[in-house]
């Protein structure tokens, strides 16, 4: 090896110097060959760099007395001696003298060499020392950080395998780092789906751009049977010249910050399923329709199938305090489920009782008063859900696999239960979901107790209110009668209204339509005092208005009750009837030759019970064929209609002739009324016709 070849390698093959390379570009590394006598033969370009001195300037020349000042000559000569009759080599640092006059610390690596020819060298290979000691440091630091940091780090070359992993993600993955190297990520982790990663990662070798915290859930050997989220970040490394050595990846495990994000979700969700519960369930005092509110809460948010069971017992209000053993009576009052399900075949049709045997969950739910959970449902646990062997297996064919029943609670008495099911959602229910459910049906409860006892004392009242009143019209000679009772959809506001047909003698017929301003079963009550005591004044044949001051006087005795009034007697003999009002709305009166219907303007009065009133009896001519009809303000008032635009409504239906008066009863029903009112109607129709004719 001659000088010449230690030029031309560290020139390059063509001559001309080499762009940086790496680390020893960085260090600014020279090499410098002395002959034996001490004679500088190779001289590099950091070489120049590092001593100051060029080619030209240093080739041929005494090394040590161009390079060492002369207090370390002595010292020097003897180290470049032993190199070259030893071979053994020397490393160290050295003070230097640069060609400026300064001093610098060079770190030094020497060692003999042998050409060709068999001649002897001494090749020193140099670098600043300071550069040399920043460098090591830097590399110490990276290396620390890399092996002590937190966070897994690893490095996946262009073919996607490990070449580097610090020691976090080897315990993170479970595998050693050095079973990693050489290995690609389906190897070192087989539970994990290689094909998306390894795309993505493709794509960041090709575009350069980042992936930043993306979450990963997997399985890996050193958390097996648990699945743990990472946040993984992949950046593409490059190295000098743009040279793409792979892919840098972070792993940090957030699995606990994971869960609890979606803890703290799950919670928002159930409290906001709680506040649309207040919002939704219980808008009405109806049993069925406050069940069936508490179904559509609760699918599809909390369960796949929901239903809702009462006691038969609760609901026909007997005693309350039900047996804890033995078979219960249930009847279903909803059921909804998410889609199209076996469930709806296996559940009881709603408004049917239905017997369960004490070994039923939902009959342990109802006589322990406690939820009965079954997280994971097995082919026996089915048994003890359903009614029978078959609706079991309709429930295994819709893929129930979680059961849950909570109790229906209101005011310490148990009145049947929520039954939830799942079957699409993969989650099992926990503790969690019980307590969720427990708070629905709790205030589902009461809304179906309230509506419960609700429905009872509308019961109650229009039973009372529909026992006051007359039953089928008698038949009175030349007059045609119909007549309806609606109550009103609000219990507190039935039992006011009431209507009655008279007989009087010499073929006349009284027709009385009255409201108490008043309602619930206090109204009924004096409603009936009221038509007793109407009934007892006609028969002695008095004057419309006559009636009507003793009916004022009477109304007077009872308290915080007046009620209106219209009283009539027809009159066939004289085709008339004579009316008297007390505070009334006005009838209307349908001539039978055609024309407009006429609302009869009669001297309104006050109502009964307001004391110290005058009445008149007005006469109104009543023709064979005339319809004549009285009706309650039920029919005609609203909340947000002009009382006036109403009673011309009526007065137009009624120009529609050639209707039976039961047809014409329906029909105003139907067109005046809403489902819902919140008041009660009395309607009655009368027609004339000729004395022995048929009905009309």
């Amino acid at each position: 090896m001659t000088a010449e070849s230690f030029r031309a390698d560290d020139e390059g093959a063509t001559g001309v110097p080499s762009g940086p390379r790496g680390l020893l570009d960085i260090l600014g590394v020279a090499a410098v060959l002395l002959d034996v006598n001490g004679r500088i033969a190779l001289w590099s370009p950091h070489a120049e760099e590092l001593f100051g001195y060029s080619a030209a300037e240093a080739l041929g020349q005494y090394a040590a007395p161009l390079l060492v000042d002369e207090e370390h000559l002595d010292e020097v000569v003897q180290l470049f001696a032993r190199v070259l009759t030893s071979g053994e080599s020397w490393a160290g640092t050295f003070p230097i003298r640069h060609k400026n006059g300064d001093t610098r610390l060079v770190e030094f690596r020497n060692m003999r060499l042998q050409d060709d020819l068999g001649d002897w060298y001494a090749l020193g290979i140099a670098a600043d020392h300071s550069t040399v000691s920043r460098v090591e440091a830097n590399l110490a630091l990276s290396e620390q950080l890399v092996a002590q940091s937190p966070t897994g780090l690893a490095l996946l070359d262009t073919e996607l395998r490990y070449a580097l992993v610090n020691p976090t993600i080897a315990r993170m993955n479970g595998v050693p780092a050095e079973e990693h190297v050489g290995r690609r990520i389906h190897e070192v982790l087989p539970h994990l789906d290689p094909a998306p990663v390894e795309k993505l990662l493709r794509e960041v070798l090709r575009t350069g751009t980042p992936i930043v915290d993306m979450y990963m859930a997997v399985e890996t050997p050193a958390t097996p049977h648990e699945e743990r989220t990472y946040s993984v970040s992949f950046n593409r490394l490059v190295g000098p010249h743009g040279r793409i050595l792979g892919v840098a990846c972070s792993v940090v495990d957030v699995t606990e910050r994971h869960r609890a994000s979606k803890e703290a979700e799950r919670s928002r969700r159930r409290l906001a399923l709680i506040a649309d519960a207040s919002a939704r369930v219980g808008t009405t005092l109806e049993v069925e329709r406050t069940a069936r509110e508490l179904v559509d809460v609760t699918v599809p948010e909390l369960a796949d199938v929901a239903a809702v069971d009462v006691l038969d017992s609760v609901l026909s209000l007997r005693r309350p305090g039900a047996p804890d053993r033995g078979p219960e009576l249930f009847r279903a009052l909803a059921i909804k489920t998410e889609g199209p399900s076996d469930v709806a075949d296996a559940a009881d049709p709603t408004g049917r009782p239905a017997m369960y045997g004490e070994d039923r969950l939902v009959t342990e739910c109802v006589h322990t008063g406690r939820p009965v959970s079954v997280p994971h449902v097995g082919p026996e646990d089915l048994l003890r859900i359903a009614r029978n062997p078959e609706a079991a297996e309709h429930l295994r064919r819709a893929g129930v696999h979680s059961y849950l029943a909570v109790p229906l609670i209101a005011r310490g008495e148990v009145l049947g239960a929520l039954t939830l099911a799942r079957t699409n959602k993969p989650l099992a229910f926990d503790e969690d979901d019980v307590l969720l459910a427990g708070e629905l049906a709790a205030r589902a409860a009461v809304s179906i107790d309230n509506a419960r006892w609700y429905q009872s004392v509308r019961n109650s009242a229009v039973t009372l209110q529909r026992s006051l009143l007359p039953g089928q019209p008698a038949h009175s000679p030349g007059l045609e009668v119909a007549a309806r009772y609606v109550p009103a959809h609000a219990s507190s506001e039935v039992g006011g209204d009431w209507y009655d047909v008279i007989p009087l003698s010499g073929d006349k017929t009284a027709l009385v339509v009255g409201d108490v301003m008043g309602s619930g079963i206090d109204a009924a009550a004096t409603m009936g005092r009221l038509r007793t005591a109407t009934c007892a004044f006609a028969d002695l044949d008095l004057d419309p208005a006559e009636v009507l001051r003793h009916l004022d006087r009477i109304t007077e005795g009872l308290e915080h009750y007046i009620a209106t009034c219209l009283y009539a007697v027809y009159d066939p003999q004289r085709g008339e009837c004579l009316m008297a009002n007390a505070g009334h709305l006005p009838p209307v009166l349908v001539h039978a030759g055609g024309g407009p219907a006429e609302l009869l303007e009669l001297p309104s009065g006050a109502p009964l019970g307001v004391g110290g009133v005058t009445f008149e009896t007005t006469r109104v001519p009543f023709g064979v064929g005339d319809r004549l009809v009285l009706y309650t303000d039920g029919l005609v008032e609203t909340r947000h209609d002009p009382l006036d635009e109403r009673i011309a409504a009526l007065v137009a239906l009624l120009e529609v002739n050639g209707r039976s008066l039961e047809d014409t009863c329906d029909r105003l029903l139907d067109a005046m009324r809403n489902p819902g009112d919140p008041d009660d109607v009395a309607l009655l129709v009368a027609r004339s016709r000729p004395p022995g004719g048929g009905a009309g």
